[in-house]
């Protein structure tokens, strides 16, 4: 029983450690640096919560086939808009959005959408944060074609 258990250790590792390098691989794709300081930011605080982002997040959740990146993204937009006080993670997400194929329109678009579901004070902050990462960017003004 001891030798089983420790065998199912090693393999739960060799997983675990798989895991986060596929996890990585996905969130360097869609993130870029944006991902990986996030990740950095929790390696003096909660590392594990930084190891469960890249495993679980991108490696097993974010990277199946059943939505494309930019669907995720989308998804992803409407969730923390309607969530409210996610604004770090909005910067993120809506340079991961333009990252993975997204134009400035189609992301200004998603969250006016968002408005008639969770409000305008919430769909106006997301805006803000998408102006922020325009500018950034170079992307201003961000008009309809």
């Amino acid at each position: 029983m001891t030798n089983d258990s420790t065998n199912s250790g090693t393999n739960e590792s060799t997983t675990r450690d798989e895991r986060f390098a596929h996890g990585l691989e996905v969130l360097r794709k869609v993130d870029g640096e944006a991902g990986q300081r996030v990740i950095d930011s929790l390696a003096d605080i909660n590392p594990e919560l930084g190891h469960q982002i890249v495993a679980w997040g991108f490696g097993e959740i974010y990277d199946r086939p059943e939505l494309a990146p930019r669907d995720r993204q989308l998804v992803t937009l409407g969730m923390l808009t309607a969530l409210g006080g996610c604004e770090p993670q909005l910067e993120v997400h809506i340079n991961a959005a333009l990252n993975v194929g997204l134009t400035p329109t189609q992301i200004t678009e998603a969250l006016l959408h968002s408005a008639g579901y969770c409000g305008f004070p919430k769909a106006l902050n997301a805006t803000f944060v998408a102006k922020k990462v325009f500018g950034e960017r170079g992307l201003l003004p961000a008009t309809s074609a």
